[in-house]
């Protein structure tokens, strides 16, 4: 039933259609009943509602609120996966095993004594230098997370870092410490250490229990939400692995560079990494690649010296993870795997438009299909997620105190409808790789996208993926006249960016995860701590990697959820098992497979038991509702090859596309949670998360099925059958039935 027919039989129920009384023509008192519904979804919508001559509103807004980019495209063969996952070379994620937790405050808060800091060098460098840190520097190094690198000679070029680092050269074996943070202080005082020197002085210092004054700032009630996450325990265990680190680096001769943070995890680069990020080798070695793929050859190889495996970029990196994860110190240690975003493929431009809308007023509304009730009526398509009925019978789009984290590649900061919006929190970059970064610097406050093309990926566009994920939730103003609507209009939005040119790195994209969950403060230029001052109650990660979940992002997931957040992932784009991709078949997260208009499960989207919902992803090669477009997601991104859809001329250049993927399906489920957390804030967590999930349309066999030899692994419908289910969560997302309980 249309929203329309509602509100009529809503209205004859309470009598208000008495006033009608004289009328003999019930047609026409029913359409009197529709025009007083038309002025009700007005006063819900926040603004007018369109006419059926939704033409005339394009056509007054500038071209640049209405132009987009997306045509429909020609059918072609599913893709099946056959790509290799990917690493990034010379880079490692590990984790210490911990020993017994603290049994007090201030036991938490006492560190490792100078001697743990001595066993830093190596017995093979027994003519070290030690520089023994001041208070104030043991006293800033306790409260910010810190960097420990190892220079091979000749090689001190390095990354500006915003951490704080301690250099050591593995054969003139000087250490120093270089550019910590300050931290307030009482006192200050340093001291040198040789190993064959007399012992320190009675008033050096010989613990990390420092007279730190420690800044009071107000708490917000999310703030004070924060965990206790620098603990003696942790600092323990990553002053044992960085030993056993150091050994392993200088075993085959490399440099390396160790990095902590507060939730235990550590990254160690080896190589030139260490030194250079854009590279393994010397100042030669430009040939040396700094992405490989994951093989069957990709394993630490017998019989070689180790001089020859350090020769060799790739087998350096999985030798020094061997050495490690067989010293048995360490819950894990894995590759720092490099993910993608969820596009499915990119769109092209088309022709003109002729759509109606009914609310927002944006004059791109009457095109997003995928907010639209569930149906066939009028007003609905059956792969519709049901939001106008939510806006309409729960009278919310959406609560400033709601937030929403969008893990991605930041967010178009001086996009026309993202520009000076209200929805838009302050976020973070947290892209460490100066190469990736591609915008001159390392990890800064600053999460504005500038781009990720990447030639040898085969992107050979910018993206703007970020910005798109983030507009189909809210990040974009609505019902402003301007371009398209979101899904939860008035929410926050927080960007946090950890994919850059080429993809994101794991080691960063956990941090993002625990930096948006308020679990850990990032840096500032100063080395001051910054936390999220609006931890996210929702993270959205529309990214993906054809591999198991690895354990260091799982352990990122687990962390966040023990707090109440809910992390929406989506399932992956290549047509296999969700099982076999991360962060879709991780778990603790609302797997996500997509859907076109139709509901069924689009023809890209992965499958299987780890998936919890359908959503709207879009199928650009489609046209189920008839409106001439591409069946996509269209939402807010820069593009180019542009169509303004009132005169359909050819635009170089707009700032909205149609999309597809599971990556666009994903925030759909975002912004649902986040609308009936508006509703209920006293939903967290699961309670949040099954509210949406026990409002899911079923879906019939042969909306999650598909052509055998397009899906490998897929079990068939029936012996002999040449179709095979395609599990697709429980449902399609269906706002139009969630039950609040009121």
């Amino acid at each position: 039933m249309t929203i329309r027919k509602r509100l009529a039989a809503g209205l004859l129920a309470l009598g208000l259609g008495s006033t009608l009384a004289a009328c003999d023509n019930t047609e026409g008192r029913l359409d009197r009943l529709s025009e007083i519904g038309d002025g009700v979804l007005n006063q819900l919508g926040g603004g007018e509602a369109e006419t059926d001559e939704s033409q005339t509103a394009m056509e007054n807004v500038p071209v640049e609120a209405r132009a987009f980019q997306g045509q429909l495209q020609e059918a072609s063969p599913v893709r099946v996966a056959t790509a290799s996952s990917k690493f990034v070379v010379g880079s490692i994620v590990a984790k210490p095993r911990n020993s017994a937790p603290p049994t007090s405050v201030a036991e938490a808060f006492s560190g490792p004594t100078m001697d743990d800091y001595d066993s830093y060098v190596s017995s093979d460098a027994s003519e070290a230098v030690i520089v023994v840190p001041t208070d104030q520097e043991m006293a800033a190094l306790e409260s910010e997370s810190r960097s420990l690198s190892i220079e091979a000679p000749g090689r001190l070029e390095r990354a500006v870092r915003k951490r704080p680092t301690i250099t050591i050269d593995p054969k003139s074996s000087e250490q120093a410490f270089k550019g910590l943070p300050r931290a307030p202080i009482r006192e200050s005082r340093s001291i040198q250490a040789y190993p064959s020197a007399p012992a320190p002085s009675a008033d050096a210092p010989r613990s990390l229990e420092m007279e730190a004054i420690v800044e009071e700032r107000p708490l917000t009630q999310k703030s004070a939400e924060r965990r206790l996450v620098m603990r003696q325990t942790a600092m323990e265990a990553q002053v044992g692995a960085e030993s056993r680190m150091i050994e392993t680096a200088q075993k085959y001769g490399l440099a390396a560079n160790i990095q902590r943070s507060r939730s235990g995890q550590m990254v160690i680069e080896v190589g030139s990494r260490a030194m250079k990020p854009t590279r393994y080798g010397g100042e030669d070695d430009d040939d040396t690649p700094w992405i490989a793929e994951e093989t069957e050859e990709t394993v630490c190889p017998e019989g070689m010296s180790d001089a020859e495996i350090s020769q060799d970029a790739v087998l350096a990196t999985v030798c020094v993870i061997r050495d490690l994860k067989e010293s048995g110190e360490f819950e894990y240690v894995e590759k720092d795997w490099l993910y993608q975003n969820q596009f499915a493929r990119r769109p092209k431009n088309q022709g003109p438009v002729t759509a109606t809308a009914i609310t927002p007023n944006d004059p791109l509304w009457s095109l997003q299909w995928n907010f639209l009730n569930p149906g066939t009526g009028q007003n609905e398509v059956a792969g519709g997620a049901g939001f106008v009925d939510f806006w309409t019978t729960q009278a919310t789009q959406g609560s400033p105190e709601v937030v929403v984290a969008v893990v991605d590649t930041g967010l178009e900061m001086d996009h026309p409808d993202i520009s000076g919006s209200p929805n838009v929190a302050p976020g973070w970059d947290m892209v460490t790789d100066l190469a990736m970064a591609n915008d001159g610097d390392s990890r800064d406050a600053n999460p504005n996208d500038p781009g990720d093309q990447c030639p040898e990926e085969f992107v050979f566009e910018d993206t703007f993926h970020g910005t798109h994920v983030a507009g189909t939730i809210g990040a974009a103003v609505s019902n402003n006249a301007n371009g398209v609507a979101g899904g939860a209009w008035n929410v926050k939005v927080v960007p946090v960016r950890a994919l850059g040119k080429c993809g994101g790195r794991l080691s960063d994209i956990n941090d993002a995860i625990r930096w948006a969950g308020g679990l850990i403060p990032e840096y500032d230029e100063l080395g001051n701590e910054v936390w999220n001052d609006n931890p996210a109650d929702i993270i959205n990660l529309s990214i993906g990697l054809f591999r198991f979940c690895p354990a260091s992002m799982q352990d990122a997931i687990d962390a966040v959820t023990e707090r109440g957040v809910v992390v929406v992932a989506a399932a992956g784009n290549d047509s296999v098992s969700t099982q076999y991709y991360s962060p879709g078949g991780c778990n603790n997260v609302i797997s996500v497979a997509a859907g076109d208009a139709r509901g069924r499960i689009a023809p890209y989207s992965n499958y299987g038991a780890e998936v919890d919902v359908l959503a709207p992803g879009g199928d650009l090669q489609r046209d189920d509702n008839g409106d001439g477009r591409p069946d996509g997601i269209l939402s807010t991104k820069r593009a180019s090859q542009c169509t303004d859809p009132v005169t359909n001329e050819r635009l170089d250049n707009c700032f909205y596309a149609y999309e597809q993927g599971t990556s666009m399906a994903a925030p759909h489920v975002s912004a649902a949670l986040a609308l009936v957390k508006s509703k209920r804030p006293d939903l967290t967590g699961t309670s949040l998360s099954d509210i949406v999930l026990a409002a899911l349309s079923p879906r019939e066999e042969e909306q999650c099925s598909g052509p055998c030899d397009q899906y490998p692994g897929a079990e068939p419908v029936s012996e002999g059958s040449d179709i095979c289910r395609l599990p697709c969560g429980a449902g399609l997302l269906n706002l139009s039935d969630v039950n609040l309980g009121d």
